[in-house]
């Protein structure tokens, strides 16, 4: 078992050579961590820590930007399944109107959007689906 000595060393070693595992401080940064982080997700399993640690600073990064205040303030707050739904149309470039098989026509999905509808059960399993996520991102 390794000692604590031991850990520290290699936590060091691990944050001088790779330093957006520990804090990401600009854009060009932030790009250089969604690169890496898509190559660590190839083996998940084997690169567990790697991808947590990374996904809490692109996370801190992100909550703090300038550049993502409009996306957060869209996004924040109310029902998490609709912020999922927001995230997911603006990382695929997706509008009202690409969800008929998910959720309905455009009526019903701005409704959605808009808090007038919720999403129900099957709608969240059919996009959980079309997107290759947990359904459990739109309880979070």
């Amino acid at each position: 078992m390794l000692a604590v000595e031991q850990i520290t060393e290699l936590v060091s070693e691990l944050n001088e050579r790779v330093p957006v595992l520990r804090e990401i401080s600009n854009q060009q940064d932030h790009d250089h961590a969604l690169a890496l982080m898509e190559e660590l997700i190839e083996d998940y399993d084997t690169n567990l820590v790697a991808i947590e640690a990374l996904g809490n600073s692109i996370a801190r990064y992100e909550a703090d930007a300038v550049s993502f205040t409009e996306f957060n303030q869209r996004t924040l707050g109310g029902d998490p399944a609709v912020a999922t739904l927001k995230v997911l149309m603006d990382q695929h470039n997706l509008n009202t109107t690409d969800f008929k098989n998910e959720i309905g026509g455009k009526s019903m999905v701005s409704q959605v959007l808009n808090g007038g509808k919720r999403l129900t059960r099957d709608h969240i399993e059919r996009l959980a689906k079309r997107f290759g996520i947990s359904p459990a991102l739109f309880f979070e």
